[in-house]
């Protein structure tokens, strides 16, 4: 099925059977991304009584509870409610769904402390003549294992405030990135990057997605986003973003 947008005054075609998937699957195996020591995702059969919820043991449906971190276990769109002493949900702030979106692959900077760290000056040549409601960053290398990596004590890549205060000046509104977190590790509860995106207005309009895979054969570029999140009423929710290829009319 193809379909036609019009963007900035440009006509572009869509082929809807093109998406490419760039979130990690919740998996209920050893298999799978986990980070901040999150307990592992699991699925396990309803049991009451004589009733079991799996057609495998002998029940007549397959019939699940599930245990999942949503921060450590998959890919996973948040809002500013992960700040926040009251309820502030993604569902509540994530209304629009499909946007323009931009790829970019960038390399962090390694500091003399071993931190691998997304910089300002990283960012700018890349970003400087674009204008993007929407940023899915890429980090290099980047191995496809990222689907599966215990995170957990690794002190992933992550973002410097300058860098972050950069993406803000650029109005993006929704971020997708391939790491656990656009702050460090352990960085005694700053969260100086999250805060960074989420100041003042942006708060109740902006999300950040994390926990994303983009394979190494999609080039960077424009794409149309589709942001699928899951409704419910918590600061943070797992997501299946889907970038769809742009043709020029």
């Amino acid at each position: 099925m193809n379909i036609e947008v019009e963007i900035l005054k440009q006509k572009y075609k869509v082929n809807l059977k093109a998406g490419i998937d760039i979130s990690i699957p919740l998996s209920d195996s050893l298999d799978q991304v986990n980070c901040f020591y999150a307990p592992l995702f699991k699925s396990e059969p309803v049991r009451m009584g004589t009733f079991v919820g799996s057609v495998l043991e002998g029940g007549p449906v397959n019939f699940n509870n599930i245990l999942l971190n949503v921060h450590g276990n998959g890919t996973h769109t948040e809002c500013i409610g992960h700040l926040t002493k009251e309820l502030i949900s993604v569902n509540s702030i994530l209304k629009e769904y499909v946007f323009i979106n931009h790829l970019i692959s960038v390399t962090p900077e390694k500091k003399i402390n071993g931190d691998l760290v997304i910089e300002k000056q990283t960012l700018e040549p890349i970003l400087i003549d674009l204008n993007i409601q929407t940023l899915t960053i890429r980090t290099l290398s980047n191995d496809i294992l990222k689907r599966s990596k215990k995170y957990s004590g690794t002190n992933p890549i992550y973002f410097s405030k300058d860098a972050m205060d950069y993406i803000v000046s650029k109005n993006v509104k929704h971020l997708l990135v391939d790491i656990p977190s656009v702050d460090r590790e352990e960085d005694n509860g700053l969260l100086l990057a999250h805060r960074s995106f989420w100041k003042d207005e942006r708060a109740l309009n902006c999300t950040i997605t994390e926990l994303i895979y983009v394979p190494n054969e999609v080039p960077d570029g424009v794409y149309l986003l589709l942001l699928q999140a899951a409704p419910m009423e918590l600061d943070a929710v797992p997501s299946r973003p889907i970038l769809y290829p742009l043709t020029y009319e």
